[in-house]
């Protein structure tokens, strides 16, 4: 038998978060030493200089997680976001004081509703006052875009970034305004599933369609991929977001027939959904590599089974103690080129060739 002495876990009372997770979860077992592997691997994509990918489902921006996102955009420790668009809704109210509040999930959801209050679980946002005020902006920077040329949705979120930066009283305290900044692509899985598509068919019914193309999100994130010399993600949740990034490999290597990755370098996933269930939001790394989406089944791969609310600060505190800073990629400025090499590349790929005859005419 061989492995690490379980001893009797030794609290100082005066440890950091990073001394806890090296010295304390790391020595232990369950999902405290799976949170230290998990915050230990986030080092290593650091230190290996990894194209490093943060995927957000769930409610993370209404309890605050925008202020973590911004420290690692800060550093250097994250390179594009895939997200909810709920996520980056909310993440528009602080800049503008708008209300967003702690709340109780143990109220009447009827009086609530009269008082102009929505609830998520246990934080009350104010309606007037901070739903239909972001909505407005919204629509003012979308009714701006060329309605001629198809634009990702990367494109449309450092819009709003920069409307943000310029306008905004409090811009530090939104994450797509700080990856505006320092130029972090920022792509929604599913763009008509929030309130930031809900409020692009207002300058579409008035003759001003928002040409969103959310085919140039799978092109652009399989090139941010393949330009990578290696690739890592943190998966806050799973849902949509988590498989539209998983997706980019077999993007190269299944319909492309590019075979230059071979599979993501490091896979870290924050979760409460188990695999047995069947759902993508509780795969595995080991039944992805069955599907070429990671490069190896069980290296550098860690879930953590529980929540991200807690989880996630924690591994982010880690790196920010234990690694220095990183040069920012600024990838939004490099979208074009790194397409252009994708394009060039498919079109001279004589498999596809093959495989597509009539499209190479």
């Amino acid at each position: 038998m061989s492995g690490r002495t379980i001893e009797p876990l030794a609290l100082p009372g005066n440890e950091s978060a990073a001394d806890m997770i090296d010295h304390v979860y790391a020595g232990s077992g369950f999902n405290a030493r799976r949170l230290a592997d998990a915050a230990q691997t986030f080092r290593r994509m650091i230190e290996d200089d990894a194209t490093i990918a943060i995927t957000v489902s769930g409610a993370m921006t209404p309890i605050g997680m925008s202020g973590v996102f911004n420290a690692l955009i800060e550093r250097g420790f994250v390179d594009f976001f895939i997200s909810t668009g709920a996520n980056l809704y909310h993440d528009l109210h602080r800049p503008f004081n708008m209300p967003v509040v702690q709340g109780s999930p143990d109220v009447d959801d009827n009086d609530l509703n009269e008082k102009d209050v929505v609830r998520i679980y246990d934080i009350f946002i104010a309606g007037e006052d901070t739903l239909l005020a972001t909505d407005r902006i919204i629509v003012d920077v979308a009714s701006r875009f060329d309605t001629a040329t198809p634009f990702s949705t990367a494109k449309l979120h450092y819009a709003l970034g920069r409307e943000v930066l310029k306008l905004a009283p409090h811009p530090e305290k939104s994450f797509v305004a700080q990856a505006a900044k320092f130029d972090v692509p920022v792509y929604t899985s599913s763009p008509g599933d929030s309130s930031i598509g809900m409020n692009l068919i207002v300058p579409h019914l008035f003759g001003r369609p928002v040409n969103l193309n959310p085919i140039l999100d799978v092109i652009e994130t399989a090139a941010i991929v393949r330009d990578a010399d290696r690739n890592g993600v943190i998966e806050i949740g799973g849902g949509s977001p988590k498989n539209f990034y998983m997706q980019t490999q077999p993007t190269l290597h299944q319909i492309l027939y590019d075979t230059t990755k071979g599979g993501h370098d490091y896979f870290i996933q924050l979760s409460v959904d188990a695999p047995h269930w069947g759902g993508l939001s509780g795969a595995t790394a080991a039944e992805s590599k069955s599907w070429g989406k990671v490069k190896d089944a069980h290296k550098n791969n860690v879930v953590v089974y529980s929540c991200a609310s807690i989880t996630f600060p924690m591994i982010a505190q880690y790196v920010l103690t234990r690694c220095k800073p990183r040069k920012p990629r600024r990838l939004f400025t490099r979208i074009e080129e790194m397409v252009d090499v994708l394009r060039r590349n498919a079109k001279a790929n004589e498999t596809l060739k093959k495989v597509y005859p009539d499209l190479f005419k």
